[in-house]
């Protein structure tokens, strides 16, 4: 059964009721695998840059990436995942290179222009407007930076039973390609770098076999390339 509210309708006391509700870490502090691979797999032109974690609860995907060479700003709605996800980032020695700001994605993201944006599950029962929050991300990546959306797109059975008996709110779960035509976003610049599901075993409390499904969207700003000066231009 649930420790917390999951009909709350503002981001800020239902995200601070899930975290609240464990006095310790309420998940691993470990990075999502589907974000390491995504983030592996990346070619940035500069090499590791600034990175924009939207999202970051207690801050394993954003420690992951300031030990990987990121300089990395983080966002969250609870303070209390601030706190822990600060926590963290000092035990791994990497302090330095996060920066954790409190919003609530619905209304405010920080500001400024980052080499790589990324959010992992951004799902909420409380009202967001996703599709929106995601336009306003691509809008903060930077000419050559990447976006990078790792989502749930099939809870295992198991728990959208639980879900289900403790009256969870329905949570729209929209694949990478579905993802990709919400945001509308022109080619050029941008570019498909990935698109595709993953599978991974989530077993339930009592043991239950599960298998979720995740959903993996990774896109490419072009950058801007300058001009070659009138002098150097050959007519064709």
């Amino acid at each position: 059964m649930s420790l917390f509210d999951p009909s709350a309708r503002d981001a800020a006391e239902l995200w601070e009721g899930v975290h609240g509700a464990t006095p310790g870490n309420s998940w691993s502090g470990e990075p999502n695998a589907a974000l390491v691979g995504a983030v592996r797999d990346l070619d940035p032109e500069r090499g590791p840059g600034r990175a924009l974690d939207l999202g970051c609860g207690e801050g394993g995907d954003a420690v992951w990436l300031a030990r990987w060479g990121w300089r990395v700003t983080g966002a969250d709605v609870s303070a209390t995942a601030l706190a822990r996800a600060r926590a963290l980032a000092e035990e791994a020695g990497v302090a330095g290179r996060v920066h954790l700001e409190r919003h609530d994605l619905g209304t405010s993201l920080p500001a400024g222009e980052f080499d790589l944006v990324c959010t992992s599950f951004l799902h909420s029962p409380a009202f967001l407007d996703r599709p929106a929050v995601l336009r306003r991300a691509a809008a903060a990546v930077a000419p050559g930076g990447h976006l990078v959306v790792v989502g749930h797109v099939r809870a295992p059975g198991w728990r959208r039973r639980q879900q289900q008996e403790e009256g969870f709110p329905e949570v729209e779960l929209p694949t990478p390609e579905q993802v990709r035509e919400q945001l509308a976003l022109p080619a050029p610049p941008w570019r498909v770098v990935r698109s595709e599901l993953l599978e991974r075993p989530v077993p339930g409390p009592r043991g239950e076999a599960g298998t979720a499904v995740d959903g993996v969207l990774v896109l490419h700003r072009a950058p801007v390339r300058a001009q070659r000066p009138a002098a150097d231009r050959h007519p064709s």
